[in-house]
């Protein structure tokens, strides 16, 4: 083996990466648009969450609840917004397409409504109203409210780990599944096979370019996010950047198993994104699966995004140290061994 081929290659790809404007600027401007999205979607703190449809107004579309003709209670109800509509017709045509979680009548006392069988916001938002329709001597009686003992994660703070780790994903499994495939149908492999360069050098350089382009991208965009939402890290930054680490060496080894055979294109693309969309889905990018299915719990663990996560999160939002996300680390590392010598196996040149 030979560092100083290793060290070539490593510079080489580097070098096409940061040259290629249009991949670049992209694989900066893709995640800080999910946080900017998202920060101006979940970052108000009495954002509306359920939505009431109200019949008959004068003027169709958001209406202020200080104009809203129903019980004091219901009107202070939090996370609640009101939609104005002149007619029952265009009401329930919105709540059949799931636009509205709840049709309320407000032109008799009894204050009818309609709400969707199908629809788990309308049931609780229909709990809502009843709850707030209850008289308070009644409703004191109906339970203890107590507050949460330590502080809140926001839902920003929860989600940013899992935009790192999207777009770790992707820039793993395409800059390196992808383009060493590309690079054997050019026929650019079959050159390098002429030269002493060996499979595991070549392999080795390609991992480790990706890797230093994915950790400098990690704390660009950590930095710009951090600017502008001012991130909560209980945790150590360097135990941070250890599990971002761990886990995009394994994804990278996974994108070389991808690219160890194959010189179409098309099917690669396929592959990846069977790989992806699951791995999104199923690691808790954007949501969390709990209270699904043990099984599906169990064949999510399988994906070495999931454990990233998870000790992301362990370390930015619950302050854990480095022995508290070893066991992450732990698979991390082995899921990368066994990946790199199932990739380096069946690499092959040509095929």
């Amino acid at each position: 083996m030979s560092l100083k081929r290793i060290w070539i290659l490593f510079v080489a790809r580097n070098r096409e990466f940061f040259r290629d404007k249009a991949s670049f600027g992209w694989n900066f401007l893709f995640p800080f648009l999910i946080v900017i999205g998202f920060g101006l979607i979940f970052g108000q703190e009495d954002k509306a969450e359920y939505k009431i449809g109200i019949f008959p107004v004068q003027v169709e579309g958001k209406i202020s609840k200080e104009n809203v003709i129903i019980p004091r209670k219901l009107k202070n109800a939090k996370f609640v917004e009101f939609i104005g509509f002149k007619s029952y017709d265009e009401g329930i045509d919105k709540l059949k397409h799931h636009k509205i979680d709840l049709l309320l009548q407000t032109d008799n006392k009894d204050f009818g409504y309609w709400v969707s069988s199908t629809s788990p916001k309308g049931h609780i938002v229909e709990k809502i109203m009843q709850v707030n329709l209850i008289p308070e001597q009644i409703k004191k009686h109906a339970g203890k409210r107590n507050e949460i003992k330590g502080d809140e994660i926001r839902y920003l703070d929860w989600l940013f780990p899992g935009i790192i780790g999207m777009n770790l994903m992707f820039s793993a499994l395409w800059g390196v599944g992808y383009i060493v495939v590309r690079y054997r149908k050019n026929g650019v492999l079959k050159r390098l096979k002429a030269t002493p360069l060996l499979p595991f050098e070549y392999l080795t350089a390609q991992m480790l370019s990706r890797i230093f382009i994915m950790m400098f991208m990690v704390v660009v965009i950590w930095t710009g996010g951090d600017l502008m939402f001012s991130f909560d890290v209980k945790g150590s930054f360097i135990n941070l950047l250890l599990v971002f680490l761990a886990g995009s060496t394994s994804m990278c080894a996974l994108g070389l198993v991808i690219a160890s055979r194959g010189i179409n294109e098309e099917l690669t693309s396929g592959v990846i994104n069977f790989l992806c969309w699951p791995m999104m889905f199923l690691s808790e990018v954007w949501f969390s699966i709990e209270g699904a299915p043990d099984w599906l719990i169990s064949f999510a663990k399988i994906f070495p995004l999931t454990h990233m996560l998870n000790g992301a999160r362990k370390v930015m939002n619950d302050g854990a140290t480095f022995y508290e996300v070893l066991p992450e680390l732990s698979i991390l590392l082995i899921m990368t061994i066994v990946l790199l010598t199932i990739g380096s196996f069946l690499f092959s040149w040509n095929e």
